[in-house]
């Protein structure tokens, strides 16, 4: 008798600790409080979000708010949200999953970055639902941007260095990145030798910081300007309408660019090259096609000196 009342209270005991614990769901949801992140899901037929509260946070909502797939994607800013869409559309038509960091602007106007873990849920072979897990990794992704921009930035002028004009060429060719880039420009400062010999080597470095940060003046609306060589630079530019609009651009600004450099009390003089390609609309974006034009067309102008600017 004794035997089963002692096991009865062992029993009793062990149910207490049992209700003690939180369920599964429970569970993950303290766990996920120690970091900022949370889980996801997408009803495909309805586009019906639920959310759980880790992911209101990291978008500055409020569980009360009335969840709107259209109001969400109007928060992420416009490359992240075409990557998204994109890659959603891929994941939902191979039953597949995804991963995609992306930048977020808040209601109440704090950026952050998100990174965004999915898989589908199918039936029968055909998705019926995306979930998955979106974290805050601002802090990582600021961290690694500076990183990246040490390793990407030429020391001396201050623009990005070859390794990120390769990153460019070396890019998959989407219609989301053909429809961001316009044309490709090419410079080449003529006559450069002849500075690093008749005023040393510290003059030319000047003459190179001088001239990208002229560049940088000329082109606010680069996407990308370049030091892709010793006295080369290349300046990617956002689409601008007919090639005749960015031809007339580059001309205005030459005369500019090719200002001489005060050095010690003389005035260094600047020469350059430019050979310009258009992205063309009848073909499929190609970066290292395009690299190949504009150079074919920056060695043309410096064949015939007479030619600041040649076209391809």
């Amino acid at each position: 008798m004794i035997h089963f009342h002692a096991n009865a209270a062992i029993k009793d005991s062990a149910k207490a600790i049992n209700d003690d614990r939180p369920d599964t769901l429970k569970l993950f949801e303290q766990a996920a409080a120690l970091v900022p992140m949370g889980a996801w899901s997408c009803d495909l037929p309805s586009d019906e979000l639920a959310w759980t509260g880790g992911v209101f946070d990291l978008f500055g909502l409020s569980p009360k708010d009335i969840l709107d797939r259209r109001m969400v994607l109007g928060m992420y800013d416009e490359e992240s949200r075409e990557l998204l869409e994109h890659k959603r559309s891929k994941a939902v038509e191979a039953c597949s999953d995804f991963t995609l960091d992306a930048r977020i602007v808040r209601p109440d106007g704090m950026a952050r970055w998100i990174r965004i873990t999915a898989a589908t849920r199918a039936r029968n072979g055909r998705a019926e639902a995306l979930y998955g897990m979106k974290q805050d990794i601002t802090e990582d992704h600021a961290r690694w941007e500076r990183l990246r921009l040490q390793a990407e930035c030429d020391p001396l002028t201050g623009v990005a260095n070859r390794a990120r004009f390769q990153r460019f060429l070396e890019q998959p060719d989407t219609s989301a990145m053909s429809e961001r880039v316009g044309a490709l420009l090419l410079f080449d400062l003529d006559g450069f030798k002849k500075i690093n010999d008749w005023w040393g080597h510290a003059a030319g470095d000047a003459c190179l910081a001088a001239f990208a940060e002229r560049l940088r003046r000329a082109f606010p609306q680069a996407h990308l300007i370049s030091r892709i060589g010793g006295d080369e630079f290349a300046v990617l530019l956002p689409p601008a309408g007919m090639r005749s609009i960015i031809e007339a651009e580059v001309h205005a600004v030459i005369g500019n660019l090719l200002l001489p450099v005060p050095w010690g009390g003389d005035l260094l003089p600047l020469g350059v090259s430019v050979g310009f390609a258009h992205v063309p609309t009848e073909h499929p974006f190609d970066p290292q096609a395009l690299f190949v034009s504009a150079d074919k067309a920056l060695y043309a102008a410096k064949r015939n000196p007479s030619l600041a600017l040649v076209c391809a």
